[in-house]
């Protein structure tokens, strides 16, 4: 399919663009007086319906995005791919520790992904991974086998973690589309410095953090090792001469600040795709500008629930596509 084939996806896509959730909607939800006041101004966007509960509100609006995509990209779906595998990493590192564990937890798993979480919860449970995918299918044992064996779960989580992040770069370069890659790299790049700083903080040895840490164009696996081994004022010195210095200062305060630089570093470089009316670029960014309205309704919906300040809620809050 060439970037001409995309024209007719790219104009619904851009009928779609207006009913993208605006930065003053937003503002809308954080001074709403209560979860109940935002459920009702979403509900009046076409979000949900009266007395639907949040999640199943999310759920059905993620739902909506990639009907949309299957409708418009068919069996170039695949292109998108990046977007879904992290998805099913979690449900993968979900599945392994639920079937090691005499507690089952309700609520561990995701929608979203490429492979069906019941396929996924089967291969866990009967320990038998050649049901999925080549790509989740060794890891899979491995870590699951590597959990039985030491009842490490980080370790577990490395492994599927660095897992995931291998998947979205190979996803990204297999897309042929630069803007996906892109978002892969930073994904990429982004995920070993927040592994490499949590591992710095809880005292992780280098073989640890080696088996953790993958390669990338932006970061070096290296300079970020021989960092964390120190601590964590070197990882930022380190950074502040790559491309990630003005993420430097959000890494300071706290982990949930650096992921929203880095929510709001993927908005920021996708906003071209606004003017680009050919190639799978504008479906890609407006499923990210899907997910990232999502992220932020989900945080602004918690936080309310849960008595949060405005102001703790709003320092949260990811910047908006429109």
């Amino acid at each position: 399919m060439e970037d001409n084939d995309f024209v007719y996806a790219v104009a619904r896509i851009r009928s779609k663009e207006p009913d993208l959730l605006s930065a003053s909607f937003m503002e809308q939800l954080l001074t709403a007086k209560d979860e109940g006041e935002s459920l009702r101004l979403l509900n009046e966007r076409g979000w949900g319906m009266d007395g639907q509960r949040a999640a199943e509100i999310l759920r059905s609006e993620q739902a909506k995005t990639w009907d949309l995509m299957a409708e418009l990209m068919g069996e170039r779906i695949h292109i998108l791919n990046v977007f879904r595998c992290e998805n099913d990493f979690h449900n993968l590192k979900a599945a392994i520790k639920d079937a090691c564990s005499e507690q089952k937890i309700e609520g561990i798993f995701v929608d979203g992904g490429t492979v069906p979480e019941t396929l996924i919860r089967a291969a866990a449970e009967n320990q038998d991974f050649s049901l999925l995918p080549h790509w989740m299918s060794d890891v899979g044992k491995a870590a699951s086998e590597l959990l039985l064996k030491t009842g490490d779960g980080q370790l577990c989580d490395c492994v599927l973690d660095r897992a995931a992040l291998e998947q979205i770069r190979e996803a990204g370069e297999a897309s042929g589309e630069e803007m996906i890659r892109s978002y892969a790299e930073l994904r990429c790049a982004s995920g070993n410095i927040k592994i490499a700083v949590r591992s710095c903080r809880a005292g992780k040895d280098r073989a640890f953090m080696e088996r953790a840490l993958l390669e990338c164009r932006s970061v070096s696996k290296a300079r970020l090792l021989d960092a964390a081994e120190i601590g964590l004022e070197a990882i930022c010195s380190y950074l502040e001469h790559t491309a990630y210095r003005e993420a430097v200062e959000e890494l300071k305060k706290s982990a949930s600040a650096f992921e929203r630089w880095c929510d709001n570093a993927v908005i920021q470089s996708i906003r071209p795709q606004l003017r680009n009316s050919f190639g799978p670029g504008p479906l890609a960014a407006f499923v990210l500008a899907r997910e990232n309205e999502l992220k932020t309704v989900r945080i602004i919906l918690s936080g309310q629930r849960n008595g949060l300040p405005e102001q703790v809620i709003r320092e949260r809050v990811r910047e908006t596509y429109v």
